[in-house]
């Protein structure tokens, strides 16, 4: 069965393009979700660390700032974002849409 690829025509097919042939012959094997799901976690504490070595509890940790910027380690998070939107076939441009819309409608209706 051919997957049905819904991204190709979305702002990020270049990306997507990309990735593919990074990732070929590991996409489809079943341990890759799970390794993009660890991945994700783990630049998501990356970043944290970055935001406290500069803002906030840590402001001494040296060799957080060094090793981990907020450039770099968002390029990773969005990469790792794109990696399982692709794999899961997830049309990224209209997700972000949808979430945008979302947090509009909320601000001009805000919960009560």
């Amino acid at each position: 069965m051919t997957p049905k690829r819904t991204h190709y025509k979305s702002p990020f097919a270049e990306y997507f393009n990309y990735l593919s042939r990074i990732d070929r012959g590991k996409r489809y094997s079943q341990e890759y979700g799970s390794i993009l799901i660890l991945s994700l976690v783990e630049e998501v504490g990356e970043i944290a660390r970055a935001y406290l070595a500069e803002h906030g509890r840590k402001p001494l940790n040296l060799a957080a700032q060094r090793d981990e910027s907020y450039e770099q380690e968002l390029g990773d998070l969005v990469v790792t974002i794109l990696r399982i939107a692709r794999i899961k076939d997830i049309n990224l441009h209209e997700r972000i849409l949808g979430s945008l819309k979302k947090i509009e409608a909320r601000k001009r209706k805000p919960k009560e």
